[in-house]
């Protein structure tokens, strides 16, 4: 065999072997190593499409999850191959399943929830142990008489007079005398509140002028076929 031809069997061989090291671990980490994928979506209602804040994404196989944001949108990485579960209080659980030989490396949904309406049985709390129990000591209950009970009391006059006198003024009560002395110093000012000068007609420039006006008008004068 001539030299040429072993040169290229070597040749050929060291090739195989190279291609076959570059190929093992490739196929190894595919057999062995899920594909990460970024699971990304929003959470809807299923009658007008508006987001669910605070609904919870999980994957029960890795133990790990998260919830949507107030625009119902969540991120999450996940394996190609895993089970997604999306549930909120009041609506029905809801499941996305990553196919396990998804290729590319986002996927998303739009999620739509259905309300799920659950009626509770009635509860009736009573003080006692037994309704029987309870009926009978609500018939033999003896109210007090008027006089001489504690709300006639509170009704005294004497009682409420100190409390008038002693109470002191609340924060609303302190406020509202302020605005009320503002309004009434604003109306005083415009002409148009009462005054030491609009309740004394002497010291109202107003009333001067009126009474004038009635004297150029002849007001006071006799008027001629009248008795006084």
């Amino acid at each position: 065999m001539s030299v040429v031809v072993r040169f290229s069997l070597r040749l050929a061989a060291c090739m195989l072997v190279v291609l076959a090291c570059w190929l093992l671990p490739t196929a190894a980490r595919a057999q062995g190593q899920q594909r990460v994928v970024q699971f990304t979506g929003i959470v809807a209602t299923g009658d007008s499409l508006l987001g669910v804040p605070g609904a919870t994404v999980f994957v029960p196989k890795a133990g790990r999850g998260t919830a949507t944001n107030a625009y119902g949108y969540f991120s999450l990485p996940v394996l190609a191959g895993d089970s997604i579960i999306i549930r909120s209080l009041g609506y029905r659980n809801q499941y996305v399943v990553i196919p396990p030989d998804y290729p590319r490396q986002s996927y998303s949904v739009i999620v739509q929830l259905r309300e799920d309406v659950t009626v509770l049985p009635e509860v009736r709390i009573f003080p006692y142990a037994t309704e029987k129990a309870f009926k009978e000591a609500f018939l033999a209950l003896r109210l007090p008489k008027e006089r001489g009970s504690s709300s006639a009391e509170n009704l005294n006059q004497d009682i409420l007079r100190r409390i008038f006198n002693n109470a002191p003024v609340t924060s609303m009560g302190n406020y509202r005398q302020t605005m009320q002395m503002q309004q009434l110093e604003q109306q005083r000012r415009m002409g148009m509140g009462p005054s030491q000068y609009s309740n004394n007609p002497l010291l109202n420039p107003f009333s001067w002028l009126q009474l004038i006006k009635q004297v150029k008008d002849g007001e006071f004068k006799k008027k001629e076929g009248v008795d006084y």
